[in-house]
């Protein structure tokens, strides 16, 4: 006989639980190339030249370039293609969105030629720094079981004196003890696990025929609030302060046919389904310069340091398990219904407050022109993303563990960023630019799930190497212009369904197009 079951998790705790990771971490302190189209047709070569909206975002002094007022707005169309191949099967998934991406004015203030100050410029600028809009699918033969994970975040808890068979006896809710993880607590439910001697183990054999799909969406808005010094044209200083807010929402859904031992079956099966949304807004505060060493040339060198972004965040989850398990008596082999089933009927939604702290920021830039025709942009910039830095809630202390494991995994990413733009007439400019980012992870990088964890999605993807190429064209009038920019972004990934020891990798490219689409008034 078969038994059923549906387990619906939506739950609102407010404990110790964890739930963030590395991933989430790093996904929230790198951040694209992004803002008007001449700054991405310059591949975002510009912090040593300024002169656009965008430099308040990478090098504020760049915003000390300008000598008269600008008004700007864009808007892009992108398209993010995801190509995922495991066990000969290959999986083709495309997003297609538009945003509004960029808004921004800037006021300058002259204050006279024949003075050492002179000019003082004010800047506002709203700027889409990422979007998260992906959908990625794979399936076939694992080479180990998603159960495997959750059977060790279930001896885990064992260990620590958390035991899911005495919880659950007692008439305890698994999901409101905070020393147990949901994973292991919502497998346990779902009897894809049984308990053994000092903990637990599984009732299955053989490798399981996998099934997976995620669909991410949102992004994050940057604000930032810019003031900036011309000293005798030969020496700019800037100072930005930016605010951040988050919207991230992932859905992802596993599902394993499974083999059992005892009975030669190749019907029992479980489907996962897992919803994860992160909110919140954080602030930071940037710093650059801009010298021109030579008084007879244009050339320029620019330097800029950000503070780390401080974030205050929420993390919530909720899962839903249905299982079609066979459960054997072992002394007479006949297969036995159990009737029993879990809900959390009249339950809320879990949430988690947390504190993240990216790391800091380093900008080296050179900027030259030749002539009114070329003008050359070069940058360098550096960010450790292992010392990223996980927090309770104010009074609540460090998150150590996650902190440690961040520190273990992730690495420093170090960027190149080449731009030129080339006036083919007065009024006419063709633009192109390079970027290329090292990866920020470890090669042995995993998504590790905390003992007590909420999260439910084990899957994570390791980047490698990014390329950026990028394109553009501008229109320059009296006072209004138009500028097109197009970039593509290529980079592999090494992807897993869950953490085992026999799983191999999935392989997926990432391709994303953009256009962006710029008018302006300068006045």
């Amino acid at each position: 006989m078969k038994k059923y079951i549906i387990i619906a998790l939506s739950l609102f705790f407010l404990g110790t639980l964890n739930a963030q990771t590395l991933y989430d971490g790093a996904d929230l302190s790198n951040k694209g190339l992004s803002g008007t189209a001449r700054f991405v047709g310059m591949g975002g070569a510009m912090g040593a030249l300024g002169g656009d909206i965008s430099t308040i975002g990478s090098n504020p002094a760049g915003i000390g370039i300008y000598r008269s007022n600008d008004v700007m707005t864009s808007v892009s169309f992108s398209t993010h293609e995801i190509e995922t191949k495991y066990d000969g099967n290959k999986f083709s998934n495309t997003r297609n969105r538009a945003h509004f991406d960029n808004f921004g004015i800037v006021f300058s203030n002259n204050m006279g030629r024949y003075n050492t100050l002179r000019f003082v410029n004010f800047a506002f600028n709203y700027n889409r720094a990422k979007t998260f809009y992906r959908t990625r699918e794979m399936s076939g033969l694992m080479g180990g079981s998603q159960i495997d994970q959750m059977i060790t975040q279930a001896n885990d808890a064992h260990d620590k004196g958390y035991d899911l068979v005495e919880f659950g006896d007692d008439g305890y809710n698994l999901f409101d003890v905070n020393g147990i993880g949901w994973l292991s607590a919502i497998g346990y439910e779902g009897f894809l696990f049984d308990p053994v001697d000092g903990g637990f183990g599984a009732h299955w054999t053989g490798k399981p025929q996998g099934h997976f799909y995620s669909k991410e969406s949102g992004g994050i808005n940057q604000y930032d609030f810019n003031l900036s010094f011309n000293l005798i044209d030969r020496v700019y200083l800037g100072l930005s302060i930016g605010a951040y807010d988050v919207d991230y929402k992932k859905y992802s859904f596993y599902g394993e046919n499974l083999y059992h031992a005892d009975t030669s079956t190749s019907d029992e099966n479980y489907d996962l389904h897992s919803n994860k949304w992160i909110d919140g807004a954080g602030f930071d505060f940037k710093f650059g310069l801009i010298v021109r060493p030579f008084e007879e040339s244009p050339f320029r060198f620019g330097v800029a340091v950000h503070t780390p972004t401080f974030y205050k965040l929420t993390l919530g989850a909720e899962s839903m398990l249905s299982s079609n398990i066979y459960l054997v008596n072992n002394q007479n082999q006949e297969v036995l219904e159990n009737k029993r089933v879990f809900t959390s009927e009249g339950l809320g939604r879990m949430e988690k407050d947390y504190r993240l702290r990216t790391p800091w920021k380093f900008n080296l830039s050179l900027g030259h022109t030749i002539g009114s025709q070329l003008a050359l942009g070069a940058e360098y910039e550096y960010q450790d993303n292992s010392s990223i830095n996980f927090k309770h809630p104010s009074g609540g202390g460090p998150m150590d563990h996650e902190t440690n494991v961040a520190s273990e995994f992730l690495k420093g990413v170090h960027t190149l960023r080449l731009g030129a733009e080339y006036n083919i007439i007065p009024q006419f400019a063709f633009r192109v630019g390079y970027n290329y980012s090292t990866t920020g992870f470890e090669k042995n990088a995993f998504k590790e799930l905390a003992t007590n964890a909420i999260e439910t999605d084990t899957d994570y993807a390791n980047e490698e190497a990014l390329n950026r190429f990028t394109l553009g064209f501008g229109y320059r009038g009296k006072s209004l212009y138009g500028d097109l920019g197009y970039q593509f972004n290529h980079y592999k990934e090494k992807f897993y369904t869950f953490d085992h020891k026999d799983l191999q990798s999935a392989s997926t490219t990432n391709s994303k197009s953009q256009v962006v689409v710029t008018v302006g008034l300068r006045f």
